[in-house]
């Protein structure tokens, strides 16, 4: 067992949080500790969308080439943010127990008077104009406090975020929790993951922080995202608790979109799951990417 593990992390406010939870559980097993700032690309372009900058995917891969080249011994991401395909050598060590999962929208003018939201999520954009299209959806990008602020200036009338986010970054905004079955959230939201090399030593000190609960639904998760494919871009929600699965994807413009409800015992299940839906959804799937300009 390695004396003192590296942990590599964005420089983000919320990043820096969830990388000091899981320090906090290392301490707690008597295993030191270094935090190491790891600055990538996606931090620097905050002023385009993400599918111009590479998608959610673009937070890891600085992370991922760290622990490749033997910079830091592991890293912590919010879940949601790691890509289906991962590199050679790089293995999920651990995924913590999962905090609320939820959507939540945040506004501090009466709810009836909302009409400007800003997001920088496809699925959520997809998911609130299926539930009014007469909202106007707007590009908001930044960390949490960048978000609020541009909020409250009057830029938007309401914005989208993570309910987990604030709970870590104990943060009270006026608002509502928005429910799973009409915002499906993406997959794996609200879950903090530790990737690290494969290396025993390494793998061995991160496994006490490890959920078994939450890792089998999110594995689900991930399993029916990796089947259904369309990259970060094309809208979809997937949300898995203990085995009961809701998958959905929609139109770019919330205007249609295929959904499955089932019960998934196992990962085999939730790939089968993946592979209907994506047969189902293929048309919404390929204008998503059109739409995009993406290949």
């Amino acid at each position: 067992m390695p004396p003192i593990i590296r942990i590599g992390t964005r420089a983000s406010a919320l990043a820096r949080r969830q990388t000091e939870i899981v320090s906090r559980f290392l301490h707690e097993n008597g295993i030191g500790t270094e935090i190491i700032i790891i600055k990538t690309e996606g931090d620097a372009d905050t002023g385009v969308p993400l599918h111009q900058v590479g998608g959610q995917g673009i937070f890891v891969r600085a992370l991922d080439d760290a622990i490749i080249r033997g910079e830091i011994d592991c890293a912590v991401h919010s879940m949601k943010d790691i890509p289906a395909a991962r590199p050679d050598g790089i293995r999920t060590a651990a995924v913590l127990a999962r905090d609320p999962p939820y959507d939540y929208l945040a506004f501090e003018i009466p709810l009836e008077e909302i009409s400007c939201i800003g997001t920088s999520s496809t699925r959520r954009k997809a998911q609130l104009l299926r539930y009014d299209q007469e909202f106007e959806i707007k590009e908001l990008r930044g960390n949490i406090d960048t978000r609020i602020r541009k909020m409250r200036s009057g830029e938007y009338d309401a914005i989208m975020l993570a309910e987990a986010g604030l709970a870590r970054m104990s943060i009270h905004l006026n608002g509502i929790r928005l429910p799973t079955v009409q915002f499906v959230p993406a997959p794996n939201q609200g879950t903090i993951a530790v990737v690290c090399r494969d290396a025993p030593e390494t793998i061995e000190a991160l496994e006490p922080l490890d959920h078994p609960a939450t890792r089998q639904d999110t594995l689900i998760e991930r399993a029916v995202m990796e089947e259904v494919g369309g990259g970060c871009f094309t809208p979809q929600g997937i949300y898995c608790q203990n085995g009961n699965l809701i998958a959905e994807v929609l139109s770019l413009d919330g205007g249609r979109f295929e959904r499955m409800e089932e019960h998934v015992e196992t990962i085999d299940d939730a790939r089968k799951i993946g592979i209907e839906l994506r047969e189902r959804a293929l048309d919404l799937i390929l204008e998503a990417k059109a739409i995009l300009g993406l290949n």
